[in-house]
């Protein structure tokens, strides 16, 4: 794991009232839906799944199941939910002369159930764990929890009653919640049955991620990222088009810049918005390509205006770190992201990333009337440096200090250095040379392989990637799409151990923009 926790308590930031109230009058509704369909499993070994684990139905009814102390059912509601789970609950037997104690424990894939919360010892904090103890003195009681949870599966476990008496449980119940309205979304057909489930495994995870913001993931971390938020934008526009909730995060970071008018990674909205004090030098770029890309669907002249000044200072930080040469040169105090890991040479792809948001940011600027020419100035140096430092002739790729990577290839040709032609020999170049993939465990990453492939013209080689990564999580029992997956370790988990990891999160629901973008238009 490569991401480092920033903390910088220093920092000062605005809190523009007026763009706060912008952003709150998109707040779009919760839809809530009751789900009572399940069925009773158990867990058993299926090699074709997650850790090995698989589930088979018990078919007995939960209401015929009394429950002493240290038993156990699982409840399996079908498929991923986010939402809030209630049950009801009674004696049988003698007198309740002790409280039940109960622990509920919530998956979201079965592979979590077979791990404990005691046994986790990584660097995330063990809270982000889906468990309750709760004590009930009186039954009968309708447990109703309070807590959202994100899951598929529930747990429970008769901690301890008393030998007189055994619990029964009836009536499960999920009230999901989602401010994504079906009614926007135009269903999607695939004749190839992979693509169909990697589509609609994909409109799940973005489903679930929209709540009043974009979230990262609804199990953790719950809050909006601003690299997150760019990929949900267009998975957006190609399915639910609620194009108010981008409108309303693109104004929650406008208004909680520094003081400088530098961008935050990511920012809270309870219980009230708050900024993080983490900062991407990529992810603040990506305000003016996510702003852009907005703009691209919406004709929405007052946002721009109100927008456009933050997108400026995020370039013009920028530009601060680029020579006369037109070499970027990043310090570790502004990282670039481009992904997790920090085992490989950042530079080149940072370098393309930021020609990629200059291209997009001089755009902006002519809607704005501004003149460009500093700006593309500045862009004519950034290109002309790529081209004559950091490709080679020889090689055909795109490096620095001798490194050649994937994420260099990737950024430089989604920023259109070179012509789709050549464009198209550098990702033919990467196949041969630096495929497979490896030590790339992100969607995030994935998503742009997959994306510079199409945008070079290599429509086969990124369906085969897409299947191959995508298709892979589907074949392990996916119902929604991985913060992390790396399919030589399938069980990977950055965090040590799957219990604290994301199993719907938000930077993998990419799938259903590329499917709409390079698929289904083509074929129209």
């Amino acid at each position: 794991m490569g991401f480092q926790f920033q903390i910088n308590p220093d920092v000062q930031f605005e809190h523009r009232e007026d763009l706060l109230k912008k952003s709150a009058q998109c707040i779009p509704p919760l839809l809530r839906e009751n789900v009572y369909t399940y069925d009773i499993v158990d867990l058993v070994k299926d090699e074709q799944k997650l850790e090995g684990i698989g589930t088979v139905s018990k078919n007995v009814e939960l209401s015929s199941l009394p429950m002493r102390k240290g038993d156990r059912v699982i409840l399996d509601f079908q498929t991923h939910h986010v939402g809030y789970f209630s049950i009801d609950i009674h004696s049988v037997g003698s007198p309740m002369d002790a409280p039940l104690m109960l622990q509920v424990r919530f998956a979201e894939v079965a592979a979590e159930l077979a791990h404990t919360s005691e046994e986790y010892d990584g660097w995330l904090s063990k809270s982000w764990i889906q468990e309750e103890m709760v004590h009930i003195d009186v039954l009968p009681y309708r447990l109703a929890l309070p807590r959202r949870y994100a899951f598929r599966f529930v747990e429970l476990t008769v901690l301890d009653t008393s030998p007189k008496w055994q619990a029964v449980f009836s009536a499960p119940k999920i009230e999901k919640v989602s401010s994504a309205d079906e009614k926007n979304r135009i269903a999607r057909q695939f004749d190839d049955p992979m693509l169909q489930s990697i589509y609609d495994a994909g409109i799940r995870t973005l489903q679930d991620c929209m709540m009043d913001v974009f979230e990262d993931g609804p199990k953790r971390d719950r809050r909006l990222w601003l690299g997150d938020l760019r990929l949900q934008a267009l998975a957006n526009y190609a399915s639910f088009k609620q194009n108010d909730l981008v409108k309303r995060c693109l104004y929650l970071f406008g208004a909680m810049t520094t003081t400088e008018g530098k961008i935050s990674a990511n920012v809270f909205t309870l219980p009230a918005p708050i900024p993080d004090d983490t900062f991407l030098f990529d992810y603040s770029l990506f305000f003016i390509d996510t702003l852009y890309d907005y703009l691209q669907e919406e004709d929405d002249q007052e946002l721009l205006d109100d927008l456009f000044e933050t997108a400026r200072l995020q370039m013009d930080l920028s530009l601060r770190y680029v020579d006369e040469g037109g070499k970027l040169a990043l310090t570790d105090a502004y990282p670039v992201f481009i992904d997790w890991s920090n085992s490989f040479d950042k530079s080149t792809a940072g370098q393309a990333v930021m020609i990629y948001t200059l291209r997009r940011f001089i755009w902006l600027a002519g809607q704005k009337g501004m003149d460009p020419a500093f700006y593309e100035h500045m862009l004519e140096k950034m290109e002309a440096y790529a081209r004559t430092s950091l490709w080679d002739e020889e090689r055909g790729l795109f490096g620095s200090c001798g490194e050649y990577n994937i994420a260099s290839q990737v950024w430089m040709v989604l920023a259109d250095i070179f012509p789709q032609e050549k464009s198209s020999q550098i990702m033919k170049r990467m196949i041969e040379t630096l495929f497979p993939i490896r030590n790339i465990a992100t969607p995030y990453m994935y998503s742009h392989v997959v994306e510079a492939l199409f945008h070079a013209g290599l429509h086969e080689e990124a369906i085969q990637l897409m299947k191959g990564y995508w298709g892979k999580m589907i074949e392990l029992g996916a119902d929604t799409f991985w913060e992390a997956f790396d399919p030589d370790q399938p069980s990977y988990s950055p965090y040590g151990s799957p219990i604290i990891s994301s199993y719907c999160h938000a930077w993998s629901c990419t799938p259903v923009y590329l499917l709409e973008t390079y698929v289904l238009k083509n074929k129209k």
